[in-house]
């Protein structure tokens, strides 16, 4: 610990980090990530840090942990003090020894081949003794509840699990700062929320500064926080409390999604203020006339059409699958997808959405059931012949590129069916004028950003004119402003005459975009029902471990009873504001 002290001054909490005047501009790039940060973080303080993607949450949180500058070099300007000491003058083992970081990828910082080992690599590389380090790991690993799975192999923990083994593996060195770069990124709702509790009580019990870097503002303020800092093309935009900024207006323009309930009263035409205590709908106070614009607005909603029902494309009956451990992944499933409509699988990690997918794919054999495309039986027809008819997009784009060219990528498919040169162009050019992403029919696959190769991917299926669009969390780690621009585009594709699938742990995507939802839990479908009936049932929600919405709350608490309507008038609300 030699070169950093702590000195509180007086009572007062000691700072952990100061950035004054901080910048940082990569070597690669001509233009800084960050401008001027001015920001202090106290010890045991807990502070959120939003913003969209882009915005320099990343370069904030690795110059922080020390990979800059250490690991990322560039230009640095201002300064960064660790504890009263410039991290440029540590090295970055000595401010490893203060500063844990859970990844957004927990896979990527399994180093074990159980989870006791990967919680014990720190202490081993420090050579501690054997009692000792027993010690450290069960205390460590009771602190995050995942002391009954210390001899799983990562492959046998879901994505809850690992991710506790990676908290567990950095507060084994006893750490003064944790960092939680997109925690909730690859969890479904319950796991997420059991993820955010449990922040909340290691803040507690370490006392640790916490830092959780994240854009799902409502998820992380299940819990309470002491600061959200904003950030927006490299600039600290609002640094105070989460009552303070969800009564401001500083969300939307820097692409970030309000919470629910708050949208909901924007429509509704309440005024927020800091007294209402916004940051959670369990502190939130509405006065009876607040109350009763809401339950106004809602009485007072229009008549809306609904969608014209299609004819059955897709059917499964009776379908049950078991992987060879003897696990049974799905059992007596039916279930039917009609022509048009845009359809959400939901259901926890393990529930059974992606075995389902690869079933109708042909990734899968398929033993018990039977599943037909409109009335032919698709276990008569080959993955290739599946595949005219099917397009599977998966939910991470690099795993589907094989070529260096988006002209090559998007055209391989048509080019293995041997069509004709001048048919090849004319689909080409149409589906990435669809895409968004004719502009770029020139450029290198390296050269697009992740939410461009997405649509990139989404082209290279769309290309070979399939019925059915399954798409596997098309919106996973994006920001609001990303998630808005893909789903209105999968809206239009959908629109265009293709039935949509989406396997997804998004329930707002559910709700806004999905005309059904199927719920899985545990291999069984459980519910056929809208977005807005699911998320307003506390029964299912609890039994497919999701997350009840916001707005379900909001509704009881003005006293409309009618959740489900309630939700639904808000879907279509801020859908035609969209559209305006």
């Amino acid at each position: 610990m030699s070169g950093i002290s702590e000195n509180g001054g007086g009572n007062a909490p000691a700072a952990v980090f100061e950035f004054s005047h901080y910048g940082f501009q990569y070597e690669a790039q001509q233009e800084p990530t960050l401008y001027d940060i001015d920001l202090v973080i106290h010890k045991g303080e807990k502070v959120l840090i939003a913003g969209p993607s882009g915005c320099g949450k990343s370069t904030l949180v690795h110059s922080m942990n020390g990979l800059i500058p250490f690991a990322y070099k560039g230009k640095r300007s201002g300064s960064l003090k660790l504890f009263g000491t410039e991290t440029a003058d540590l090295g970055i083992f000595e401010i490893s020894t203060r500063v844990g970081t859970v990844l957004q990828d927990s896979d990527g910082q399994f180093v074990g081949m159980t989870a006791a080992e990967d919680i014990a690599f720190a202490l081993e590389n420090d050579c501690v003794s054997e009692p000792e380090l027993h010690e450290k790991v069960r205390t460590a690993a009771g602190l995050v509840h995942i002391e009954d799975h210390l001899s799983h192999a990562p492959g046998e923990l879901s994505g809850g699990q690992r991710q506790r083994v990676a908290m567990a593996g950095v507060l084994v060195a006893d750490v003064d700062v944790l960092l939680f770069d997109e925690p909730l990124a690859n969890l479904d709702p319950a796991a997420g929320m059991d993820a955010v509790e449990l922040i909340d009580q290691l803040q507690q019990k370490t006392g640790a500064a916490v830092v959780i870097v994240e854009h799902r503002i409502e998820d992380v303020l299940h819990r309470a926080v002491d600061r959200v800092v904003l950030m927006d093309r490299g600039h600290i935009v609002f640094d105070g409390t989460p009552d303070a900024l969800l009564s401001s207006s500083c969300l939307p323009p820097c692409g970030i999604r309000e919470p629910l309930y708050i949208a909901a009263l924007r429509y509704a035409g309440v005024a927020i203020t800091e007294e209402m205590r916004p940051a959670s709908l369990s502190t939130l106070r509405l006065s009876e006339e607040d109350k009763k614009k809401v339950a106004d607005w809602f009485y007072e909603r229009p008549q809306r059409k609904k969608k014209a029902e299609g004819a059955p494309l897709l059917t499964a009956e009776h379908v049950s699958y078991s992987y060879g451990n003897g696990r049974k992944a799905l059992s007596d499933v039916s279930l039917s997808i009609r022509e048009g409509e845009c359809v959400a699988i939901v259901g926890k990690n393990g529930a059974g959405k992606t075995t389902f997918s690869k079933l109708v794919c042909g990734f899968l054999p398929l033993k018990e059931g039977k599943i037909r495309l409109r009335e032919q039986d698709l276990d008569r027809l080959s993955i290739k012949e599946r595949a005219d008819h099917i397009g599977y997009v998966m939910q991470n784009p690099n795993q589907m590129i094989s070529k260096t060219m988006i002209k090559d990528e998007v055209q391989l498919g048509l080019r293995l069916r041997g069509l004709p040169e001048e048919e090849i162009d004319r689909r080409y050019e149409k589906v990435l004028r669809v895409c968004g992403i004719w502009g770029f029919r020139n450029w290198p696959v390296s050269a697009l950003s992740f939410g461009q190769r997405k649509r990139m991917t989404v082209a290279s299926i769309l290309v070979l004119d399939p019925e059915i669009l399954i798409l596997d969390e098309p919106t996973a780690g994006q920001d609001y402003r990303h998630y808005t621009e893909i789903m209105e585009f999968l809206r239009e594709v959908n629109e265009a005459g293709i039935t949509v699938v989406i396997i997804t742990h998004d329930m707002h995507l559910m709700l806004e975009y999905a005309d059904r939802a199927f719920v899985f839990t545990g291999g069984e479908l459980i519910a056929d029902k809208t977005g807005a009936e699911v998320l307003t049932d506390p029964a299912l929600i609890e039994k497919a471990s999701l997350k009840t919405t916001s707005l379900y709350g909001l509704a009881l608490m003005c006293g409309i009873p009618e959740a489900s309507e309630f939700a639904a008038h808000f879907v279509a609300t801020e859908r035609e504001r969209k559209h305006q």
